[in-house]
This record gives C-alpha cells, structure tokens and sequence, in this order.
C-alpha cells in the first residue's frame, strides 16, 4: 500500500519523465556525449551520467519508472480507521488525563502503544494530515469553556494589559549621537 500523497509525481508526470530518459537511451546508443544529451534533453548533465551508468548496468528497463516514490505506509486503510476510532474518544481515554489535546507526540505514543509501530512527530503530523485531521482547530470545542467568563475578561483585564495604540517617540541608540 502505497500513501495517497505518492511522492509528489503524478501518473502523467511519472510516464514524461521516463520518455526522457528513453530518449536519452536512444543517444546513449548513438554514443552522444553527455554535455550534448544533457542540453537537448534540458536536464542536468548529473542525471545524464547516472541515467548513462543505470544503461550500462541494466539497459533500456532498468531506466523505466519504478512507480511512486517514497516510503509505503505503514499504517494501511484500516489501522487508520482504528486510529480515527481511539482519536475520537479523546486523550483521556489512553491515559492523558490532565488535558484534552492531542498533540502530535501523544498520537506517535498512541500509534507506537497500539501498533507497535515508531513514528516521528513529523510523520505522525504527515499521517494525520493524510487522514483529513487538523490541527488548528478542535472537532468540537471544550466542554470547560465559560463564554461568558471569556467576554468579562475582554471587557476587564484585556483592556488593563494590551499595550496602547501610541507608536514609541524616535530615538537614537547610538552613545555618541545625541536623539
């Protein structure tokens, strides 16, 4: 099972960048050097030398594309669903019970408990972000909130501590250059 994103080439591009290659082959045979493949070809004279090493070793095939790339996934379509599943029912419910957020970390622990598989915390943030999560924003928002204690402390203490509009006076910071 490969992951959706496929390395970042589609099909389409996949299959051009193999008929330059096949055209390059088609000049490797020819004997054409690689200054001049690479000008033609519009591609750096470094992929002409490894493309030219990859033909000698194993011809015309081993210049084909092999398929996206990048990493397989390694949790397939229905650990995700599982995944999904332990998500919804909240950090409480795996342990963490001293907030209800999810952070990336947590989920690699999660993964890493429930599948005995090891993620990074970018890979876990790449993973759940594959899965459709996001995380700006909570599903729904937390049962604790007080709106109305939000809107008194706007009204009060936010108006006491946000800086003024007033922009500081002009100054110098040199010690010999008088402001």
């Amino acid at each position: 099972m490969r992951c959706p994103d496929g390395g970042g080439l589609t099909a389409e591009q996949r299959r051009r960048r193999e008929e330059v290659r096949m055209r390059a082959a088609r000049l490797f045979e020819k004997d054409v050097e690689v200054p001049c493949i690479a000008w033609e070809l519009r591609v750096s004279e470094k992929s002409v030398c490894q493309w030219r090493r990859t033909w000698r070793t194993g011809g015309r095939d081993a210049l084909r594309s092999g398929g996206p790339s990048g990493y397989d996934c390694r949790l397939g379509p229905h650990l995700q669903v599982k995944l999904a599943t332990w998500l919804d029912e909240g950090p409480a419910a795996h342990g963490w019970v001293d907030d209800q957020v999810w952070t990336a970390a947590r989920v690699g622990t999660l993964i890493g408990r429930k599948f005995h598989i090891s993620y990074s915390v970018s890979g876990v943030t790449r993973l759940l972000h594959r899965m459709g999560c996001s995380v700006q924003m909570p599903a729904r928002p937390a049962t604790e909130r007080d709106e109305d204690a939000i809107t008194a402390w706007r009204e009060a203490t936010w108006q006491e501590v946000k800086p003024s509009g007033r922009r500081p006076a002009r100054s110098s910071a040199s010690r010999t250059k008088r402001a």
